[in-house]
Protein backbone atom coordinates (compact mmCIF):
# COMPACT_ATOMS: atom_id res chain seq x y z
CA UNK A 1 0.00 0.00 0.00
CA UNK A 2 1.49 3.43 -1.14
CA UNK A 3 1.81 5.94 1.58
CA UNK A 4 -0.91 8.74 0.15
CA UNK A 5 -3.34 5.71 0.30
CA UNK A 6 -2.08 4.66 4.16
CA UNK A 7 -2.33 8.66 5.56
CA UNK A 8 -5.90 8.55 3.76
CA UNK A 9 -7.16 5.83 5.19
CA UNK A 10 -5.81 6.44 8.99
CA UNK A 11 -7.54 10.46 8.08
CA UNK A 12 -10.72 8.86 6.87
CA UNK A 13 -10.16 6.55 10.14
CA UNK A 14 -9.52 9.39 12.87
CA UNK A 15 -12.17 11.44 11.46
CA UNK A 16 -14.56 8.56 11.66
CA UNK A 17 -13.63 8.07 15.40
CA UNK A 18 -14.06 11.67 16.57
CA UNK A 19 -17.03 12.26 14.71
CA UNK A 20 -18.83 9.09 15.82
CA UNK A 21 -18.08 10.17 19.52
CA UNK A 22 -19.26 13.56 18.64
CA UNK A 23 -22.46 12.44 17.06
CA UNK A 24 -23.23 10.08 20.50
CA UNK A 25 -22.27 13.16 22.80
CA UNK A 26 -24.38 15.43 20.86
CA UNK A 27 -27.32 13.52 20.15
CA UNK A 28 -27.25 12.33 23.88
CA UNK A 29 -27.60 15.40 24.98
CA UNK A 30 -30.19 16.79 22.29
CA UNK A 31 -32.41 13.38 23.53
CA UNK A 32 -31.10 13.97 27.45
CA UNK A 33 -31.06 16.92 28.80
CA UNK A 34 -28.78 17.61 31.90
CA UNK A 35 -29.92 19.64 34.42
CA UNK A 36 -29.40 23.37 34.45
CA UNK A 37 -27.87 25.69 37.65
CA UNK A 38 -29.87 27.67 37.12
CA UNK A 39 -33.71 25.96 37.88
CA UNK A 40 -31.98 24.86 40.93
CA UNK A 41 -30.50 28.06 42.29
CA UNK A 42 -32.25 30.99 41.44
CA UNK A 43 -29.75 34.06 40.72
CA UNK A 44 -31.76 36.93 42.42
CA UNK A 45 -30.27 41.01 41.60
CA UNK A 46 -30.95 41.51 45.38
CA UNK A 47 -29.86 39.27 48.36
CA UNK A 48 -31.29 39.56 51.18
CA UNK A 49 -28.78 39.25 54.66
CA UNK A 50 -30.75 36.46 56.66
CA UNK A 51 -30.27 37.00 60.26
CA UNK A 52 -31.55 34.29 62.16
CA UNK A 53 -31.60 30.34 62.01
CA UNK A 54 -34.98 30.30 61.72
CA UNK A 55 -35.42 32.66 58.68
CA UNK A 56 -32.37 30.91 57.23
CA UNK A 57 -33.72 26.85 57.80
CA UNK A 58 -37.03 28.04 56.82
CA UNK A 59 -35.68 28.71 53.35
CA UNK A 60 -33.74 25.69 52.71
CA UNK A 61 -30.53 27.45 53.90
CA UNK A 62 -28.06 26.06 56.23
CA UNK A 63 -27.01 27.87 59.30
CA UNK A 64 -23.54 28.16 60.66
CA UNK A 65 -23.27 29.24 63.90
CA UNK A 66 -19.98 31.29 65.45
CA UNK A 67 -19.49 33.47 62.30
CA UNK A 68 -19.71 36.96 63.61
CA UNK A 69 -21.62 39.43 60.88
CA UNK A 70 -20.40 42.81 61.73
CA UNK A 71 -23.14 45.06 61.68
CA UNK A 72 -22.59 47.51 57.67
CA UNK A 73 -24.09 50.36 59.59
CA UNK A 74 -23.74 51.97 63.19
CA UNK A 75 -26.91 50.90 65.18
CA UNK A 76 -27.52 47.89 63.15
CA UNK A 77 -27.38 44.78 65.44
CA UNK A 78 -24.35 41.91 65.48
CA UNK A 79 -25.25 38.41 63.84
CA UNK A 80 -24.31 35.60 65.13
CA UNK A 81 -24.24 33.36 62.54
CA UNK A 82 -24.42 33.28 58.62
CA UNK A 83 -27.20 31.52 56.10
CA UNK A 84 -26.26 30.08 52.87
CA UNK A 85 -29.25 30.42 51.11
CA UNK A 86 -28.83 27.86 48.26
CA UNK A 87 -27.94 24.84 50.57
CA UNK A 88 -30.78 22.49 50.04
CA UNK A 89 -31.18 23.74 46.19
CA UNK A 90 -27.39 23.24 45.25
CA UNK A 91 -27.88 19.50 46.81
CA UNK A 92 -30.84 18.66 44.79
CA UNK A 93 -28.55 19.89 42.03
CA UNK A 94 -25.44 17.76 42.96
CA UNK A 95 -27.82 15.01 43.34
CA UNK A 96 -29.98 15.53 39.99
CA UNK A 97 -26.35 16.13 38.32
CA UNK A 98 -25.16 12.52 39.68
CA UNK A 99 -27.63 10.84 38.62
CA UNK A 100 -27.52 12.80 34.81
CA UNK A 101 -23.66 11.78 34.57
CA UNK A 102 -24.56 8.29 35.41
CA UNK A 103 -26.83 8.04 32.99
CA UNK A 104 -24.63 9.44 30.74
CA UNK A 105 -21.65 6.79 31.44
CA UNK A 106 -24.25 4.25 30.84
CA UNK A 107 -25.27 5.01 27.44
CA UNK A 108 -21.92 5.95 26.34
CA UNK A 109 -20.42 2.48 27.58
CA UNK A 110 -23.40 0.86 25.84
CA UNK A 111 -22.63 2.74 22.77
CA UNK A 112 -19.09 1.83 23.06
CA UNK A 113 -19.40 -1.84 22.83
CA UNK A 114 -21.91 -2.00 20.32
CA UNK A 115 -18.98 0.32 18.04
CA UNK A 116 -16.46 -2.18 19.10
CA UNK A 117 -18.50 -4.89 18.84
CA UNK A 118 -19.58 -3.74 15.18
CA UNK A 119 -15.98 -2.91 14.29
CA UNK A 120 -14.33 -6.34 15.76
CA UNK A 121 -16.81 -7.98 13.37
CA UNK A 122 -16.80 -5.81 10.30
CA UNK A 123 -14.22 -6.65 7.33
CA UNK A 124 -13.91 -3.41 6.07
CA UNK A 125 -10.26 -1.89 6.56
CA UNK A 126 -11.44 1.29 7.46
CA UNK A 127 -14.42 0.95 9.29
CA UNK A 128 -13.30 -2.20 11.33
CA UNK A 129 -10.50 0.04 13.30
CA UNK A 130 -12.53 2.82 13.11
CA UNK A 131 -15.30 1.64 15.66
CA UNK A 132 -13.27 -0.09 17.59
CA UNK A 133 -11.05 3.12 18.40
CA UNK A 134 -14.43 4.81 18.44
CA UNK A 135 -15.65 2.35 20.93
CA UNK A 136 -12.97 2.89 22.99
CA UNK A 137 -12.89 6.47 22.46
CA UNK A 138 -16.25 5.85 24.16
CA UNK A 139 -15.19 4.34 27.23
CA UNK A 140 -12.98 6.94 27.61
CA UNK A 141 -14.84 9.75 27.49
CA UNK A 142 -17.76 8.02 29.43
CA UNK A 143 -15.80 7.21 32.64
CA UNK A 144 -13.84 10.70 31.99
CA UNK A 145 -17.36 12.29 32.70
CA UNK A 146 -18.46 10.22 35.47
CA UNK A 147 -15.02 8.56 37.33
CA UNK A 148 -14.90 11.66 39.91
CA UNK A 149 -18.62 10.85 40.82
CA UNK A 150 -18.47 7.22 40.97
CA UNK A 151 -18.28 5.62 44.40
CA UNK A 152 -14.92 3.71 44.37
CA UNK A 153 -16.89 0.12 44.48
CA UNK A 154 -18.86 1.51 41.10
CA UNK A 155 -15.33 2.17 40.25
CA UNK A 156 -14.24 -1.41 40.36
CA UNK A 157 -16.80 -2.88 39.04
CA UNK A 158 -16.83 -0.17 36.09
CA UNK A 159 -13.12 -1.31 35.20
CA UNK A 160 -14.17 -5.08 35.78
CA UNK A 161 -17.28 -5.19 33.78
CA UNK A 162 -15.01 -3.22 30.52
CA UNK A 163 -12.23 -5.53 31.04
CA UNK A 164 -14.25 -8.38 30.89
CA UNK A 165 -15.93 -7.47 27.59
CA UNK A 166 -12.80 -6.57 25.90
CA UNK A 167 -11.31 -10.17 27.21
CA UNK A 168 -14.46 -11.72 25.75
CA UNK A 169 -14.49 -9.69 22.39
CA UNK A 170 -10.39 -10.35 22.10
CA UNK A 171 -11.17 -14.61 22.87
CA UNK A 172 -14.24 -14.30 20.69
CA UNK A 173 -12.27 -12.65 17.64
CA UNK A 174 -8.69 -13.73 17.77
CA UNK A 175 -8.89 -17.05 19.51
CA UNK A 176 -6.33 -19.60 17.83
CA UNK A 177 -7.08 -22.91 16.91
Amino acid sequence: METHTKFSKWALIIGIVIVLNLFFNYTLSLVYGEPKYEDYIKQSQVIENIKTKENCLSLGGQWSEGQKMEPVKTGEEVVEGWCDQNYTNQKNYDSARKIYERNVFITLVILGVISLAIGIFVSNIVLAPALSFGGVLSFIVASMRYWSLAEKGIRVFILFVALASLIGLAIKKFNQK
